[in-house]
């Protein structure tokens, strides 16, 4: 859904958000760039900041390379060591054994992005926005995504 808000103070300074929801394929990256250039092109200011908020606690927000997958892959090799699944030491394992580890991936990593904008576009270099997903099924997600700026 969008939500337009705008300032008491300024009419242009403005307010703009919209929530995605993503269908995730399971753990591991899926890019959502192109989403939120959408969202920030939706908004019709022409400069500002872009935040970016997952409403999760087994999932991340990244901004990363996006030219070389490898990167990606290599990434989610160490979060493999640094939080594997169903280790014994784990006390909440309620949703299964990936359950602390996503917990521990997600507080490890971010749930929030803030990126500059400019002429309705994104200010990314050699990067893309990426949900990473840190629990083996696939659930949806949502990303709340508020664009603040300029007309």
């Amino acid at each position: 859904h969008r939500v337009p808000v705008s300032s008491p103070r300024s009419h242009r300074h403005t307010m703009w958000q919209q929530t995605l929801e993503i269908r995730t394929r399971g753990r591991g990256t899926q890019e959502v760039t192109g989403e939120v250039a959408r969202a920030v092109q939706a908004s019709g200011l022409t400069r500002g900041l872009c935040n970016v908020f997952v409403q999760h606690t087994s999932a991340s927000l990244m901004l990363c390379e996006n030219a070389d997958p490898s990167v990606r892959r290599d990434l989610e090799t160490l979060f493999t060591r640094l939080a594997p699944d169903g280790d014994p030491a784990y006390v909440h394992d309620t949703e299964g054994p990936d359950d602390m580890a996503a917990h521990a991936r997600s507080v490890l990593t971010s749930n929030t992005l803030t990126i500059p904008f400019a002429d309705r576009r994104l200010m990314l270099g050699w990067q893309g926005i990426y949900l990473w997903e840190h629990r083996h099924e696939s659930p949806s997600r949502r990303i709340v995504v508020t664009v603040t700026g300029e007309r």
